[in-house]
């Protein structure tokens, strides 16, 4: 009788406290009840929002129950690097542009800390597009060098909002990197995917043109005017590229949180080279499917979804395209694993275009190639070549050599260009990727590989080397030659 009486103790102590377990998993996930108001969803216990600098991402939702969320907020003004050797005072909330990722669900109850670091010169507050209530809280947390501001508000609708400063020059504010994003997930959470991320746009305006260096001011008149020198993601130039590319593998699905903050511009985003599977439009229920370039309001966001399904590096732009090419608007994600050539091939083959037919051709020499006529003396090579600049070169680097600030280099009177003749040979045969310093600025465009001879080629630099103050060098095509057989 007491081994009976031992064993049903046993029994009733080992369901209690599996019934203790499945109450408390019933307490912490609230994804089977329904509420009719997302106000009426009562919140249990206390915790500590996580935050994130970009380009990553809290942990998910999931299933938790509503908390009371305390999130913790600092602003810091602190000089950072826009591009190579330009510098700007950014403002920022959390240290970093865009500021920190805030997460939370439906029903949170999130009590807010805002506090303004005692060495910063200026007051700002908080205008967060996710509450409900005056100014989205700006009323409420206005906030001097030295202080701290508390405020709260409960969490009613799922979507990804974002943020920003709304103190006078409220512009100006957001224009030196007060923005971020908060995310109000549904109940239940997001879908799993693979892997997230936070990009956030933003168009800057200095005093000095694009890649001028030293510390540059924020400039009032062209924000009003809205001609940004930079359009740039996280911040600065460059911040999402080569060793900070986000990543990815082969098969899985990558999930991006996508922010403007603006102050002015809207955003085409794409990813060159995928598409969007799925487009939770400007960040709300509204899903758009197989979408390839999405606007992004200024003061807006969107949720992009997609699965990778070849390597490579994609590349991040906003699609109005002079900006990620000349004004930094530009990011990678670089993805490992396996070839798939049956949904991409790579190249094939490099042929021959004929648009006029086989019957239309020059009479070929005995070399198989078409006749060409070679300059005799510095004379013909000018004029051939000057021909030839029109042609190819002019609409970068202007009839004047002078180029295009911010986006293409100078020809006239260039350092770079004069301090080594094979390597200029070399980026005319193979084009020119990457940054480069001419004359002390920097330039980050693309240069393509042109299709000339080797006459052509000596023709072309012998007159860029002997116009607009240059070198006065001759280029053969011997010289050519050997650089092209390297």
């Amino acid at each position: 009788m007491k081994l009976n009486l031992k064993k049903t103790l046993v029994t009733k102590m080992f369901l209690g406290l599996v019934t203790l377990a499945f109450l408390s998993s019933c307490i912490n996930d609230q994804s089977y009840k329904k509420y009719n108001d997302t106000v009426d969803i009562p919140v249990n216990q206390e915790m500590i929002a996580e935050l994130t600098s970009p380009p990553n991402v809290p942990t998910p939702i999931g299933k938790r129950m509503a908390k009371k969320l305390i999130v913790d907020l600092e602003i810091l003004e602190k000089e950072g690097e826009m591009t190579g050797g330009v510098k700007y005072v950014y403002w920022t909330f959390g240290g970093t542009v865009p500021g920190s990722f805030i997460r939370t669900r439906v029903g949170d109850e999130v009590e807010f800390h805002l506090k303004n670091h005692p060495d910063n010169k200026l007051p700002h507050n908080i205008d967060l597009h996710a509450v409900n209530g005056p100014g989205g809280g700006a009323e409420s947390s206005f906030v001097a060098p030295g202080h701290e501001k508390v405020f709260s508000f409960k969490v009613l609708n799922p979507g990804l909002y974002v943020y920003h400063c709304a103190t006078a020059p409220v512009g100006m504010h957001i224009a030196n990197g007060m923005y971020g994003l908060i995310l109000v997930e549904p109940e239940g959470g997001l879908s799993p995917v693979d892997k997230e991320y936070y990009i956030m746009q933003g168009d800057f305006y200095t005093e000095g043109n694009y890649g001028d260096r030293g510390v540059q001011p924020f400039d009032m008149q062209k924000a009003i005017d809205e001609k940004p020198d930079y359009v740039v993601f996280n911040g600065s130039v460059g911040a999402m590229t080569g060793d900070n590319a986000i990543t990815a593998k082969v098969g899985e699905t990558v999930r991006l949180f996508v922010g403007n903050g603006g102050p002015n511009l809207v955003s085409s985003f794409h990813v060159i080279g995928e598409i969007f599977d799925k487009v939770h439009v400007e960040g709300g229920d509204l899903i758009n499917e197989n979408v390839q370039t999405t606007l992004i309001p200024a003061g807006g966001a969107a949720i992009v979804e997609f699965r990778v399904d070849v390597p490579g590096t994609f590349i991040l732009v906003d699609h109005s395209i002079f900006r990620a090419f000349n004004k930094g608007a530009l990011a990678m994600l670089k993805v490992e694993g396996e070839k798939n050539k049956t949904i991409y091939s790579g190249e094939i083959r490099d042929g021959i275009y004929l648009p006029e037919g086989g019957a239309i051709q020059s009479m070929p020499k005995d070399n198989g190639k078409s006749e060409e006529i070679k300059a005799v003396g510095l004379e013909e090579k000018m004029k051939f070549g000057k021909d030839i600049y029109a042609s190819t070169c002019l609409a970068c680097h202007q009839a004047t050599g002078a180029g295009i600030e911010g986006a293409f280099p100078p020809l006239a009177k260039s350092d770079y260009l004069n301090a080594d003749v094979d390597r200029a040979i070399d980026i005319v045969l193979h084009g020119k990727t990457g940054e480069i310093t001419v004359n002390g600025k920097k330039y980050n465009s693309v240069m393509t590989a042109q299709a000339l001879s080797d006459e052509e080629v000596s023709n072309v630099l012998t007159y860029v080397y002997n116009s607009w103050g240059n070198s006065k060098k001759e280029v053969t095509p011997e010289m050519v030659k050997a650089v092209r057989n390297k």
